[in-house]
């Protein structure tokens, strides 16, 4: 049995769920989510709404892969309208500059034109620098499909390190062709 998936997700303080058929709607402080479960699982509320439990129709492969992914996602939701999630890049390399106009993150990382990159709705970008952006929101899979797309636009290079990288992130420095 799917040690994830037997788990039963807490409900947090401020948090409303409506279960509605197969849709899960989750809503809190930070925002409100929605997610359609598939038919091989059922999740219901227990304990007098304090707890959603997840459980599978049959033990058949399809069905154990999804019965912990479900819950994952749940969880993911809950936490993400009380808490909200957050991911940090910064921009490393001589003239490299992060901003903000409006709905729009503007990139200068080495090319020929200021890259413009429309922020999607539901998500928060700041810059509280020019080599730092901040991106948080209360959808989890957002938050990170942002930044992964950011850092994507000028990945760091490993021969100097410039680029566009998550906070703490270690890049691997080669040595150059004159080290040898």
């Amino acid at each position: 049995m799917s040690r994830i998936g037997k788990k039963p997700v807490p409900v947090l303080d401020g948090v409303k769920i409506a279960i509605d058929g197969q849709t899960i709607n989750v809503e809190g402080p930070k925002g409100k989510l929605s997610y359609t479960h598939r038919d091989e699982v059922n999740v219901a509320l227990e304990n007098d709404g304090k707890e959603i439990v997840v459980s599978r129709i049959s033990d058949d492969r399809f069905p154990r892969a999804v019965h912990g992914l479900t819950r994952a996602l749940i969880n993911n939701m809950v936490f993400g309208v009380k808490n909200g999630y957050e991911k940090k890049l910064e921009v490393i390399g001589v003239g490299y500059v992060a901003s903000l106009k409006g709905k729009v993150l503007n990139l200068r990382v080495g090319y020929a034109n200021e890259l413009q990159v429309p922020i999607p709705d539901g998500l928060t970008v700041t810059c509280p620098d020019q080599t730092h952006i901040n991106v948080s929101g209360c959808d989890k899979q957002a938050v990170g499909q942002f930044a992964a797309h950011v850092r994507s636009l000028r990945k760091p290079e490993p021969y100097k390190g410039k680029g566009v990288r998550y906070v703490g992130e270690q890049v691997k420095i080669k040595p150059g062709k004159s080290a040898t």
